[in-house]
């Protein structure tokens, strides 16, 4: 049996964004020192906002981007902080779960 095709495709439509909208994300994606979680909270995808600093930054000053090698780093070593603690809870949660699945047998 064929499955349909379009059970291959996603149905994903592409948002549609205001040039107002994008310039005052890019605004506050450059006042803030972490442009994912500025992104998480404009709910939007974080590699949407990184190409709009980019290409803000270009049409603004193609010579100087907007963004500088501090703010990667300390972004950098915000998302490391986070990756921790993630392993971390990731680790705790193993501990609890094998702990109550001895207890139920």
């Amino acid at each position: 049996m064929k499955r349909p095709e379009s059970a291959y495709m996603t149905t994903e439509t592409k948002q549609k964004y205001t040039a107002e909208y994008k310039d005052n994300a890019v605004k506050r994606a450059n006042e803030s020192s972490n442009v994912a979680e500025t992104a998480r909270e404009l709910g939007i995808k974080p590699n949407t906002l990184y190409n709009w600093v980019y290409q803000f930054s270009q049409r603004t000053n193609p010579d100087k981007p907007e963004r500088t090698d501090e703010h990667l780093y300390d972004e950098l070593k915000q998302l490391r902080k986070e990756v921790a603690r993630l392993k971390e809870e990731r680790d705790i949660l193993k501990k609890a779960a094998a702990y109550f699945a001895r207890e139920t047998r």
